[in-house]
């Protein structure tokens, strides 16, 4: 119960950071967009053994990081779950690949034990990009950024319902595990033989909570999509920060 009121906490601080004043925050939602994503393509490009050449992507990271004054404590904080997933990914490639690369000492270093940092080294940059992303961008900004992309509306409306209703969702959760912990004082958790029940019962919640919401819309005139605008318009200082970035990501790659 703790920690979905610290998620509920940390979306809401999300929103707060997006919209607060900043250089980085202040950049046309469209450059940084296009940024994140060559970054990502990139990083995920390098060779399995190119670890040199994949930590040099993170000069971008430390500058953004700097000129956001975005603070990594928070992003391991936030984040450390979907951190730890990633860097599990390739911890079993040294027992599958024993080819000796070089040697430090009498110390033999293998393509697996390479590659294996290499993955989690690619995991990590990904998610603290788009983690970057997130905090210096609203979701409304990274919508409108989205469909000047040409991607469809139908993708971005319900981007951006899942990310609006996911603490309405979070709340159900909350509201439920306080009635069963009220009911089942002492015990730690949720017993194994609720969960069906809880599972099934969030369900119902959320379907009548989805036909109020949308009730609620069309009485507002919501007709199938929403009219997305940024706050302000791209000028030369933001193309000339995607040009400078994506020149930057070739040469460092």
């Amino acid at each position: 119960m703790k920690k979905i009121s610290e998620a509920i906490s940390d979306l809401h601080k999300m929103d707060m950071e997006a919209g607060r004043s900043g250089w980085l925050q202040g950049v046309h939602p469209l450059p940084k967009l296009l940024v994140t994503v060559f970054f990502i393509l990139i990083t995920v490009s390098f060779g399995k053994y190119d670890l040199a050449g994949l930590l040099m992507m993170g000069v971008y990271l430390i500058v953004s990081f700097v000129l956001g004054d975005i603070s990594v404590r928070l992003l391991v904080k936030r984040m450390r779950a979907v951190l730890a997933l990633v860097s599990l990914v390739g911890i079993a490639n040294p027992f599958f690949d024993r080819k000796v690369l070089f040697l430090i000492g009498e110390f033999a270093v293998t393509g697996g034990m390479v590659s294996a940092v290499t993955l989690m080294v690619k995991g990590i940059f990904a998610v603290s990009a788009s983690y970057l992303l997130m905090v210096t961008t609203s979701i409304e900004d990274l919508c409108y950024a989205l469909r000047k992309l040409g991607i469809p509306g139908i993708f971005v409306t319900v981007l951006m319902l899942v990310y609006r209703y996911i603490i309405v969702l979070l709340k159900e959760i909350e509201r439920m595990t306080n009635a069963y912990a009220l009911r089942a004082p002492g015990q730690k958790g949720l017993h194994y033989k609720v969960w069906g029940t809880m599972v099934g019962q969030l369900l119902l919640r959320s379907v009548d909570r989805a036909q109020i919401v949308y009730d609620s819309m069309m009485l507002r005139g919501y007709h199938g999509g929403f009219y997305l605008r940024c706050k302000k318009r791209a000028g030369r200082g933001d193309y000339l920060y995607a040009a400078v970035w994506l020149t930057a990501l070739l040469v460092l790659s």
